[in-house]
């Protein structure tokens, strides 16, 4: 009975690490989405067929970095391919930094919130911001703790009080 369960662990261990090293390129059928994109922080959304601008996107989205997307791209197409906005992020605030042609920095700040659910989208037309090349889209957020988080900080802080009451007394 030994012998068998222990040919079986080192069968399933042996099995695990054969494969362990293994990767591949592609696969027939595979999604990229839940996959890390491999480039770390430059992202090329280019379209051969069109100009293409380089632009970063930086703060509460889920893959910040530089990206490289077509001219006629618009801001929410900008935030759609850095995988979209975290839970933590302030839609309501988004800054775009672009740098003129006389040296001189400009802030244009919006609100993606009215876009998305605004009241009667149908009849009005909305102007979202023209990216330009160089320019960066700051998204601003800020932590929230959910119970969990809340629970977690409350377990840690009673184990430390704890520690130092039993610590003090011996």
């Amino acid at each position: 009975m030994k012998k068998s369960f222990l040919f079986l662990i080192s069968f399933l261990f042996l099995l695990s690490v054969s494969s362990f090293g293994q990767s591949r390129e592609y696969e027939i059928g595979s999604s990229n989405l839940m996959q890390r994109p491999p480039n770390g922080g430059f992202f090329d959304y280019s379209d051969p067929t069109a100009i293409n601008i380089k632009v970063a996107v930086w703060g509460f989205v889920r893959y910040p970095g530089r990206y490289i997307i077509p001219e006629y791209s618009d801001v929410l197409d900008l935030i759609s391919y850095a995988g979209g906005p975290t839970d933590y992020a302030h839609l309501d605030d988004l800054r775009i930094y672009r740098i003129l042609p006389d040296s001189t920095q400009t802030m244009i700040k919006f609100n993606v919130d009215d876009i998305w659910w605004g009241d009667s989208l149908s009849t009005k037309t909305i102007d979202l911001p023209k990216l330009k090349a160089g320019d960066i889209l700051s998204v601003p957020g800020s932590q929230k703790y959910y119970t969990r988080d809340w629970i977690m900080m409350g377990v840690s802080i009673l184990s430390v009080m704890i520690s130092l009451a039993i610590l003090l007394t011996k």
